[in-house]
């Protein structure tokens, strides 16, 4: 086992440490700024798409910092397995209990805070905004991202891991899930977006489903932009827009439909 850091994006910040660290990395710890820990088998997968677009100006800004731990290198003898047979038999692998207790140990020996360790997993609790919301007020997150049959359970329980789900389906690792939360989570942090008011105004931030959107040209193949976003009157734009959001919500949500008419009654009470 090596005490070398993951695989870090992102630029640096100097803190106290009993470990020795190069002098010059392309990726150095920001104090102060929120981060993502990813514990994979592929370090290699990240950032993929979070470093592109906003997500990856943000992480060459500075404004949030990615590391990646390699599951491998905390692997058992000459060819550093990290699984084994599924205890009372059963197809397929699972991942070891003690090399993910070094991978863990390892990776939150320095953290500090609101700092929750995250097991991307299909039975899980599903991804929703507000999970993200409370997420991007942590001051960082790590995530555990399974491969094979899973994890050693005892791992899950000693270290009190919280299971989070992309959906209802089963994937064949945690790094596409990990991507899709960090994305999620990252948009929302302050100066990501640069307007604000583009989170505020999107699906989920007040329980609806967002209203539709339109731009130039004014009439495509017949169709024409509503009226109403033409007429420059801001009154009439936004109730159009909260009139069409409870629409799309009551008809393709309606669990989501269901939850708002409950929670504004509970506020008009």
């Amino acid at each position: 086992m090596t005490d070398q850091p993951g695989k870090s994006h992102g630029r640096k910040a100097i803190r106290p440490t009993l470990k020795p660290r190069e002098l010059m990395t392309p990726t150095p710890d920001l104090h102060g700024v929120w981060k993502t820990k990813v514990i994979t088998l592929f370090p290699s997968a990240f950032p993929g798409v979070l470093g592109e677009s906003l997500t990856g100006k943000a992480l060459q800004d500075g404004l949030w910092q990615l590391e990646t731990v390699d599951l491998r290198q905390f692997g058992i003898g000459k060819h550093r397995n990290v699984d084994d047979t599924p205890a009372g038999g059963g197809a397929g692998m699972v991942l070891r209990a003690d090399v993910l207790g070094d991978a863990i140990e390892h990776t939150m020996a320095d953290m500090r805070g609101n700092w929750p360790l995250i097991y991307l997993s299909p039975r899980g609790r599903r991804m929703d905004q507000r999970m993200m919301q409370n997420l991007a007020r942590c001051d960082g997150m790590t995530l555990l991202c399974g491969r094979f049959e899973g994890v050693d359970e005892r791992v899950l329980e000693h270290y009190g891991v919280q299971e989070v789900s992309l959906g209802d389906f089963v994937m064949t690792g945690g790094e596409i899930a990990a991507q899709a939360l960090i994305d999620a989570t990252v948009r929302l942090l302050p100066g990501v977006l640069g307007n604000q008011a583009s989170a505020e105004e999107e699906s989920f931030s007040t329980g609806l489903l967002e209203h539709p959107q339109y731009t130039r040209p004014a009439d495509w193949n017949g169709r024409t932009i509503p009226e109403v976003l033409m007429s420059g009157h801001h009154g009439r734009i936004a109730q159009w827009r909260h009139k069409m959001s409870e629409k799309i919500t009551r008809e393709r949500r309606p669990d989501l439909w269901e939850q708002y008419v409950d929670a504004s009654k509970k506020a008009s009470d």
